[in-house]
């Protein structure tokens, strides 16, 4: 029987789902979003070496041919260079067909890191970095307590593409509420077309009922977008992106109104397309509001 001694709310991205997921922290070492309730609850701590290890031996005698390892809890980056190495280290021993590591990361964690701690990582087997922009706009980034500027967030993401790891980079649709929608999409697409990532994907706001005072705080009349404002902001995000590199692009989020996936250049006026489509079909072309959650 498989024993790990997981810390809940545990959490990973879509395209972990069928993955390993070792726990090498928990919590999150900022954890002052206002817009996620995610790690709340949580006091961030630590895992000792020796504790991972011993669930990598669990990990690895269940599933010995397991192929990719996630990184949990919110910030894994965080960890000292030499820590992480040591968990790489460990788990390219344990699973002999390794080719993927991953985990999430902050812009405040890829800017401690030198390019050396970078590359050395690369070289162990972190190969892709899960990194939420939420937004490009410098006002909201304050309003959401994002603790990052946009320039951070670009010279971390270009850092990181320096390195030779892939970036994976989520957008939140509707984080400026009706009021701030030209901003945020504006220069939310300006910040990606000065960037690298591999993979961008675009959420669609949601707020827990325990953190929606947190956030709407920092607004004057926050007044949340329809679906269908939404798919708008979707449409004039597709038009605005035009990256310097090939990018993989999904919106296939549980909170998604509409689920799309293609890759720019090439698919970018079908993606456009698609949207438009959504919108003039109405209601019957979204995913139900039962089906979804952020």
């Amino acid at each position: 029987m498989l024993m790990i001694n997981y810390s809940y709310p545990l959490y990973r991205p879509p395209a972990e789902a069928n993955n390993i997921i070792l726990q090498v922290t928990h919590g999150c070492s900022y954890n002052h979003c206002s817009f996620c309730s995610m790690y709340k609850s949580k006091k961030f701590e630590i895992k000792p070496l020796s504790e991972i290890y011993k669930e990598i031996d669990i990990l690895a005698a269940h599933d010995p041919e397991a192929k990719r390892v996630f990184l949990a809890d919110g910030d894994a980056l965080c960890l000292e260079t030499s820590h992480l190495l040591d968990i790489l280290k460990y788990l390219k021993q344990s699973f002999i067909k390794l080719n993927r590591v991953s985990l999430y990361a902050t812009a405040q964690n890829i800017l401690e890191k030198s390019d050396e701690e970078l590359k050395f990582l690369r070289e162990h087997g972190l190969t892709l970095l899960y990194f939420g922009i939420e937004t490009g706009n410098e006002a909201l980034l304050k309003k959401i307590t994002k603790g990052v500027t946009a320039p951070q967030m670009i010279e971390a993401l270009n850092k990181t593409a320096k390195a030779k790891i892939k970036s994976s980079a989520t957008v939140i649709l509707g984080i400026g509420g009706e009021a701030f929608t030209q901003e945020h999409i504006q220069d939310t697409a300006s910040l990606i077309n000065q960037t690298q990532v591999t993979y961008l994907s675009t959420l669609q706001l949601g707020l827990d009922e325990d953190i929606k005072h947190s956030f709407y705080k920092h607004f004057d009349n926050f007044k949340m977008l329809s679906d269908f404002q939404v798919l708008d902001e979707q449409k004039r995000f597709l038009e605005a992106l035009s990256p310097k590199n090939r990018v993989i692009f999904r919106s296939n989020h549980a909170s998604n109104a509409l689920h799309l996936a293609g890759t720019f250049p090439k698919d970018k006026d079908r993606l456009i397309k698609k949207v438009q489509e959504a919108i003039d079909l109405g209601e019957n072309a979204l995913v139900p509001q039962i089906f979804r959650g952020f």
